[in-house]
C-alpha cells in the first residue's frame, strides 16, 4: 500500500475489524527509530462524543406528551 501525497493511508478492512478500530476510533502512533506502530488512543476523558450529544440534547425536547401518548402514535392505536 502507499501513502497519499496528504499522508494518509488505508488500513486493511479485516487488519481494522480485529483490532477493533471502528469509524472515528482515535489512534497514537509510535515511532521507535525503525518501526512506526498505531494502536486504539487512550480515552482522553470521561466526557466522549456520545455523552457531549446527550448533553447538549438534554432538555431541548418541545413536545407536551408524556411517553404513553407518544408511544401510542408510534403504535398507531
Amino acid at each position: 500500500m502507499r501513502i497519499t501525497s496528504k499522508g494518509q493511508v488505508t488500513i486493511q478492512a479485516d487488519i481494522r475489524e480485529q483490532a477493533g478500530l471502528l469509524p472515528h476510533t482515535e489512534v497514537a502512533f509510535a515511532f521507535d527509530g525503525k518501526v512506526v506502530s498505531i494502536a486504539r488512543a487512550e480515552a482522553r476523558n470521561a466526557d466522549g462524543r456520545g455523552a457531549r450529544l446527550v448533553a447538549h440534547l438534554r432538555g431541548r425536547g418541545d413536545v407536551a406528551m408524556g411517553s404513553d401518548e407518544i408511544m401510542a402514535l408510534t403504535r398507531a392505536e
